[in-house]
C-alpha cells in the first residue's frame, strides 16, 4: 500500500506535486501548532504596511482544519490539477504555472478591491484564505476544456463535466459552506478561459501569452507525436498520379 502511494506521488507532474506537498505540509504544521494560521492569512494591511508579502502566497496553501472538507479539496487538487497539467498543459509546464499565477492574482485582486467597496467590504474581509477558490478555479477550467465527459456525483445522478462547478457549488451550499469561495474560483476560472480560449478565437490575439522569463524557469520536453509509416495525410502529388 505504502509503495503504491509512493509510486502515485512520484508520477505526479512537477507543479501538481509541489503544490500538493506544500499544502499538506502547511496544514499538518498548523494542526500540530508548529505553524500559526495567523502568520499565513491574507491581510492587506500587514502586506502593504508591514511588508509581509509572503501572505500573498501562504493564503493559498492553508485549507483550514483537517476534516472532510479538507479531504475533498485535497482530492480536487490532486485530481484536477494533475489532469490539467498532464493533458491540456502537457509539455507546457510554464503555461500551467502562469495559469495558476494568473488565477491567484485575479482572486487576490477581487478580494482586495472588494474590501474597499461599501456595503460588501465586510463580506470580502471574511475571505482570508483563497486556497479553496484556487482549487475551484482549476476544476472550472478543466470542466470548460472537457465539457462532454460524463460524470457521476456520489452515485446519485450523472451529468456532463460542463456542469461540474455548479454541482459542486450546490453541494457546498447544502453542507453550509460559503458559496462566495466557490464563486470566486468560478470567476477567476472563467476569466482565464475567456482570455485564453475564447478571446483568441474571436480576435486572433492571445493576451495571456506566458512571459519569456517564466518560460526560462521550466525546461519542458517537447511533445513528439509519432507519424505512422505509409500513411498519407494529403492527396499525392500530381506527378505520382500520372506515373501510375
Amino acid at each position: 500500500m505504502a509503495q503504491a502511494v509512493e509510486e502515485w506521488y512520484k508520477q505526479m507532474p512537477i507543479i501538481t506535486r509541489s503544490y500538493l506537498t506544500a499544502a499538506i505540509i502547511t496544514n499538518i504544521g498548523c494542526s500540530l501548532e508548529i505553524i500559526s494560521p495567523y502568520k499565513l492569512y491574507l491581510n492587506p494591511g500587514l502586506v502593504f504596511k508591514q511588508y509581509q508579502f509572503w501572505r500573498l502566497i501562504t493564503n493559498f496553501l492553508y485549507f483550514r482544519k483537517m476534516d472532510l472538507d479538507f479531504l475533498f479539496h485535497m482530492f480536487f487538487l490532486a485530481r484536477y490539477c494533475k489532469l490539467l497539467e498532464e493533458n491540456s498543459f502537457r509539455g507546457r509546464t510554464a503555461d500551467f504555472f502562469y495559469m495558476l499565477l494568473f488565477g491567484a492574482s485575479v482572486l487576490t485582486s477581487i478580494v482586495l478591491i472588494g474590501g474597499m467597496i461599501p456595503y460588501v467590504s465586510e463580506s470580502f474581509a471574511k475571505i482570508i484564505f483563497l486556497s479553496n477558490s484556487l482549487t475551484f478555479m482549476m476544476v472550472y477550467v478543466w470542466s470548460k476544456q472537457n465539457p462532454f465527459i460524463h460524470m457521476s456525483f456520489l452515485g446519485l445522478f450523472t451529468f456532463t463535466a460542463a456542469y461540474l462547478p455548479w454541482v459542486l457549488l450546490g453541494f457546498s451550499v447544502l453542507v453550509g459552506a460559503s458559496a462566495w469561495v466557490d464563486l470566486l474560483g468560478m470567476i477567476a476560472g472563467h476569466a482565464y478561459y475567456f482570455l485564453e480560449d475564447v478571446y483568441p478565437r474571436m480576435t486572433g490575439r492571445r493576451p495571456l501569452r506566458t512571459p519569456s522569463f517564466i518560460k526560462a524557469l521550466f525546461a519542458d520536453d517537447p511533445v513528439v507525436v509519432a507519424r505512422p509509416a505509409n500513411v498519407r495525410f494529403a492527396a499525392p502529388p500530381a506527378e505520382e498520379i500520372h506515373q501510375d
